[in-house]
């Protein structure tokens, strides 16, 4: 009975459809959710009636950053918390978020004002973390981990490129100083 009453889903309902099915193998229950993590607030502040993508950035942020702990736990059993902090942080950054939504081609799917010096890498990224985020509020934890796992760190991160990393940068610095002969002190301001 439901089908005979289900209403038409407009073009860009079914491009956003198409979209999340191609790249992320997930077809939507509330679509409202998904247009809202692809709506940046400087196309929400035109007008009353829409909301931003913030706080679903911001829900999908944790839900990320869970997730890839998850991973990492499973992953390095050996390794100490220490070792994977270091290592989720090279993962959940804002380079490689903004790189992932750029590789999902969020862009051409991202509501916002043109015009403004908007970096649309950081909205990218942004909209990335809020897309898991609606994801997650439209299905649960053990689907959006599913997702992530086998579409995002399957075909997005290279672990072995983010192991090779160097993210310390005090350490990084010390070595270049050696390497160039130069004396490197650090000073403890506050």
């Amino acid at each position: 009975m439901r089908f005979f009453f289900r209403k038409k889903l407009s073009d860009s309902d079914l491009k956003l459809v198409s979209f999340l099915v191609k790249k992320l193998g997930y077809r939507p229950k509330n679509l409202e959710l998904f247009h809202k993590a692809l709506t940046h607030k400087s196309f929400s502040n035109l007008r009353d009636d829409i909301q931003s993508n913030e706080r679903l950035e911001y829900l999908g942020d944790t839900v990320i950053d869970l997730i890839v702990a998850h991973f990492l736990f499973e992953k390095f059993p050996d390794r100490d918390e220490g070792y994977l902090t270091k290592l989720k942080s090279k993962i959940v950054n804002r380079n490689m978020l903004s790189q992932i939504g750029a590789e999902l081609e969020l862009a051409e799917h991202i509501k916002y004002k043109t015009g403004r010096s908007i970096r649309v890498a950081t909205i990218e990224g942004n909209a990335f973390e809020a897309l898991i985020g609606a994801i997650y509020l439209d299905s649960d934890y053990d689907t959006t981990k599913k997702i992530f796992n086998n579409y995002i760190i399957r075909n997005y991160v290279d672990l072995h490129q983010v192991l090779e990393q160097e993210i310390d940068f005090k350490s990084a610095l010390l070595i270049w100083g050696q390497k160039n002969k130069l004396g490197i002190t650090f000073k403890i301001l506050q």
